[in-house]
């Protein structure tokens, strides 16, 4: 009720062209705002878009480096179980001729070897 005392008003104080332009300059106001808002929320959605595109990306790319990291460290535990598996067959096979070649001093050394392991168990 305020806003149409106030029209009326405007409307007595105003000749009737002048009221017809200012109502004409209002409403394209309110028509620039309107399509000021339509630009913005076009905007936003771009932005949004571009945004989750880059994220997506970003989790590809991560992703990649981390499959990547995976592959290089199970490579690597690999190439050295292998080596310790044959450090242990070199190991083996050195122990072996050593008995072979003195078994008086590899029997003596393993009776050493056990007496000393007894009397540390006991301890």
């Amino acid at each position: 009720m305020a806003s149409s005392s106030a029209e009326d008003t405007i409307r007595n104080l105003m000749d009737k062209g002048t009221y017809d332009r200012l109502e004409k300059d209002l409403s394209k106001v309110k028509g620039d705002i309107s399509a000021l808002a339509d630009q913005l929320s076009d905007a936003l959605s771009t932005f949004t878009g571009s945004a989750r595109k880059q994220a997506r990306r970003g989790y590809r790319q991560a992703r990649e480096q981390v499959d990547s990291m995976v592959s290089d460290a199970s490579e690597r535990g690999s190439a050295a179980m292998e080596t310790a598996q044959d450090m242990a067959s070199s190991l083996e096979e050195t122990i072996e001729d050593a008995i072979q070649q003195r078994p008086i001093a590899a029997v003596g050394l393993a009776i050493g070897l056990g007496f000393l392991i007894g009397v540390t168990w006991r301890r």
